[in-house]
């Protein structure tokens, strides 16, 4: 997608669009690019999830973007305070890959299917379906998110582009 009105947002942030522009985010590892969208309003809503719970937080100021728990709040309170409505909302995401082969897969390891797991526990709380995602596997990805038409692109070395 080219695309001139484009949002970045970067690891641990989130944002939205409106009015055709696009979110794009890169270096999805075990990190999830979550995305909410409001199919009436054409409101997006992007969050490049790091890490599953705030709970392990040691930061003085917390980066709400950072964990799945507190960044879909986040994000719904964005895409509300501009316009979009919960009950319309519809989820995908992409990421959440482990990264690394580990013998013994302890939980602390496992970050990627956690980040999954977490983020999935946090839409069902909002009663947000998720309609599409392309999880888990190896492999890094970028995403782009078009608050036009709700798609998510998704491009990785290994598989091209796909759309869902």
């Amino acid at each position: 997608m080219i695309q001139l009105n484009l949002v970045k947002v970067g690891m641990a942030d989130l944002n939205i669009a409106t009015d055709g522009a696009i979110l794009k985010t890169t270096g999805l590892g075990s990190c999830v690019g979550l995305t909410l969208y409001d199919p009436i309003r054409k409101i997006a809503g992007m969050a490049h999830v790091m890490l599953p719970s705030s709970e392990i937080a040691r930061e003085t100021k917390m980066n709400l973007a950072k964990y799945a728990d507190t960044a879909i709040p986040e994000l719904l309170d964005r895409m509300i305070a501009a316009g979009a409505y919960v009950e319309r909302m519809k989820a995908k995401m992409a990421g959440g890959a482990q990264m690394f082969a580990m013998s013994g897969q302890s939980d602390s390891l496992r970050i990627g299917p956690r980040n999954v797991e977490s983020c999935t526990e946090m839409l069902s709380k909002f009663k947000i379906p998720i309609i599409s995602q392309d999880t888990g596997g190896s492999f890094g990805r970028t995403v782009e998110f078009d608050s036009n038409s709700g798609m998510l692109s998704i491009r990785s070395v290994q598989f091209g582009t796909k759309e869902i």
